[in-house]
């Protein structure tokens, strides 16, 4: 089961699950950049070449983004598989406001669909979605267990959650290929971040899934993310 040290903990506690005004302005600025669009395109990339390769998944079905903010993943996703039925969630008005301006702004208004909804409390019926996605958002779940059980509920059998963060101790090897592409200064800003925010380190990042219903997953670095796969 994952632990937290007792500065994350209180980091943990301190952090919003939801993004107020100001900061959902920031961040959606922010995840405007290159180095943010960049991780989107990674992981948009990522998310369709393994359903295609490994789960034979319909480049029709149906998507979900936990904590979707911006919406930037879902649009990317859409521009690489028209077809797909997207939906994403936020439980911040302010976060979900700057979500609905970015859809409207690319005209996808009756493609993408959000709604507002936390990690545990997802406004869908059972088995709704072929898979679950989440980026940089479950560090910040208060409730990361029933979040995960909450992703179990709404993916079909056969289904796959692939949950995207920031680990703490991102390897050196990672750290430096992303410096020789982006820059030193980005780099050290990246790690400096690490330690503002509550996030998990590589071993209690992959047992989140250990209390959960999906009771094992793996892991692997997408860029700067690691990423915990799920299977239903």
């Amino acid at each position: 089961m994952a632990k937290l040290s007792p500065l994350r903990r209180l980091l943990k506690i301190v952090h919003p699950e939801a993004m107020r005004g100001v900061g959902a302005a920031f961040y959606n600025k922010i995840s405007s950049s290159a180095v943010f669009q960049r991780h989107y395109e990674l992981v948009a990339s990522d998310i369709l070449s393994y359903c295609s390769a490994q789960h034979p998944f319909r480049e029709q079905g149906a998507l979900l983004d936990v904590g979707t903010g911006p919406a930037y993943l879902l649009l990317k996703i859409h521009q690489k598989s028209p077809n797909m039925r997207l939906a994403g969630i936020d439980p911040s008005p302010a976060m979900l406001a700057k979500g609905r301006q970015n859809v409207s702004a690319a005209g996808l208004d009756e493609v993408i669909e959000l709604k507002d909804g936390g990690a545990t409390n997802m406004p869908f019926p059972d088995e709704s979605f072929d898979i679950v996605v989440s980026t940089a958002s479950i560090h910040h779940w208060k409730e990361p267990t029933a979040g995960i059980n909450e992703i179990y509920r709404v993916l079909e059998k056969g289904g796959y959650a692939l949950l995207y963060d920031v680990v703490s101790d991102t390897p050196k090897e990672i750290l430096e290929q992303f410096s020789r592409e982006i820059g030193r200064l980005r780099t050290f800003l990246f790690w400096l971040h690490g330690f503002e925010e509550p996030f998990y380190d590589r071993l209690n990042f992959t047992s989140l899934a250990q209390p959960t219903l999906f009771k094992q997953g793996q892991t692997r670095f997408v860029g700067l993310l690691y990423c915990l796969i799920l299977k239903k």
